[in-house]
């Protein structure tokens, strides 16, 4: 599709990203105030301006088709432009208060959070932000956090998510470290190696294994939950992990140990729950996240 030569009306993208994250056109309509034949109409009229099918009935249900899913992706970054610039334009995020929690990974907190939430105090400076870092999938139902990112789709039907792209990492380790190596780096050579793992060696053991390299438990000599901990064992010539180019480049002494190796592709997702329709504070920093991660080269 030349996206290009594609006109339409944004009530009816609107109806489209509403009833794709409601799940129905009942539950689109209360979200937004309307009828569900209006709310019918103007799907349809996204369907025929787009020529497309964007939705599938199976039972009582709306399904995505697999172009609906591609339009989706689309046009949320168009909704969480139109929110932003529209409380922006108003000032209305100036006046925007109160508490919003955000769990991440350690290493996500870490590393990208803070300058989310230095952007965030410019646009809306009454906003309390907590950051929860945990390795541990916090759960948003219970309101153990407002926000999450995750690095997996979520089940739970209750929950909002959106995927915003994926981490690449590969396999680093100091450069004299790497010298050491047996020539050329293989994959054989990489089974005798010593490495720096996470919190869960039965993960790296796969992880590595999905790529050729065959470790067992004993290779990893050193393990740590924090992403900065990690980094310095590496730093300080202990042995290989995982990690990503844009980290590395703050270390002019960490390369890559194998080039030939295929990334390791981690999926970003933003997760809240159902307040997000009610609670301007969460809607947001939501919105701001989503368009922050969207940009980042990871």
């Amino acid at each position: 599709m030349n996206w290009k030569d594609v006109t339409f009306d944004w009530n009816q993208a609107r109806a489209f990203l509403v009833t794709a994250e409601e799940g129905s056109l009942s539950a689109a309509a209360r979200a937004l105030g309307q009828t569900q034949p209006t709310l019918s109409r103007q799907v349809a009229g996204l369907e025929a301006a787009l020529g497309v099918t964007l939705f599938e009935r199976v039972g009582k249900a709306l399904e995505l088709t697999e172009t609906g899913l591609d339009v989706l992706e689309h046009f949320r970054g168009m909704g969480e432009a139109a929110r932003s610039a529209a409380l922006t334009a108003s000032g209305r995020s100036q006046e925007v208060e109160g508490h919003v929690t955000i769990t991440s990974t350690l290493t996500f907190a870490t590393n990208y959070l803070p300058e989310a939430v230095a952007q965030l105090r410019q646009i809306a400076p009454g906003i309390l932000v907590d950051i929860l870092p945990s390795n541990d999938v916090r759960d948003l139902r219970r309101r153990e956090a407002d926000i999450a990112i995750r690095h997996a789709q979520p089940t739970e039907p209750e929950l909002i998510a959106q995927k915003l792209g994926e981490i690449t990492a590969h396999l680093f380790a100091r450069a004299d470290y790497v010298a050491r190596l047996d020539q050329p780096v293989t994959p054989e050579v990489l089974a005798t190696a010593d490495y720096i793992g996470f919190d869960d060696h039965a993960q790296m053991v796969a992880t590595l294994a999905s790529v050729g390299i065959t470790i067992r438990r004993e290779n990893i000599r050193a393990a740590s939950p924090a992403g900065d901990v990690i980094v310095e064992l590496m730093r300080k010539g202990l042995g290989i992990s995982f990690l990503t180019r844009d980290m590395a480049r703050k270390h002019g002494e960490l390369e890559i140990v194998w080039p030939e190796m295929p990334p390791i592709t981690v999926p970003i997702w933003l997760v809240t729950h159902r307040e997000l329709r009610t609670s301007r504070r969460i809607r947001l920093v939501y919105d701001h996240l989503a368009g922050y991660l969207r940009g980042l080269e990871i």
